[in-house]
């Protein structure tokens, strides 16, 4: 199984997914890959939001490797599932796809709820995490 996280800049809360997915599959020893991207091109090459690689550091799990990078539409053939962060998001993905195969492919992480972007707010990166480890989880469930 390959997962691809996806939100706005790759550099919040998809680093938080890919970061916490791969901990997971680890500790439950599947063979996935695990990798994120944003669908904005703001921060293609810089690591992952200082806030972000605290939180997943408190939290045990090292995120300061990755680099961020932008959704290609490549990614729909490399990647077995999308998960999306937002209906933002969603909708910026889904433009990108050519075949209901691909549109298949993409779903938020938390189903019919939003993991809320915590740039803005330094006090939203620790719920967010909380709730992308909920939403992983449930994932690793269904997937597993």
């Amino acid at each position: 199984m390959k997962i691809l996280m996806v939100c706005l800049g790759n550099i919040c809360r998809s680093p938080l997914a890919h970061g916490i997915m791969e901990h997971l599959v680890k500790e439950n020893k599947l063979d996935w890959e695990i990798d994120s991207a944003g669908t904005g091109n703001w921060h293609i090459g810089q690591g992952p939001d200082r806030r972000s690689t605290r939180e997943a550091k408190n939290n045990g799990i090292d995120i300061s490797s990755q680099v961020c990078r932008q959704f290609r539409v490549s990614d729909f053939d490399e990647f077995d599932l999308i998960l999306v962060m937002d209906r933002n998001n969603k909708a910026d993905v889904l433009r990108l796809a050519s075949t209901d195969a691909d549109r298949a492919k993409v779903k938020m992480l938390l189903g019919d709820r939003e993991v809320p972007d915590p740039y803005h707010d330094d006090t939203l990166f620790a719920p967010v995490f909380n709730m992308v480890m909920e939403g992983c989880k449930k994932i690793i469930s269904a997937y597993q």
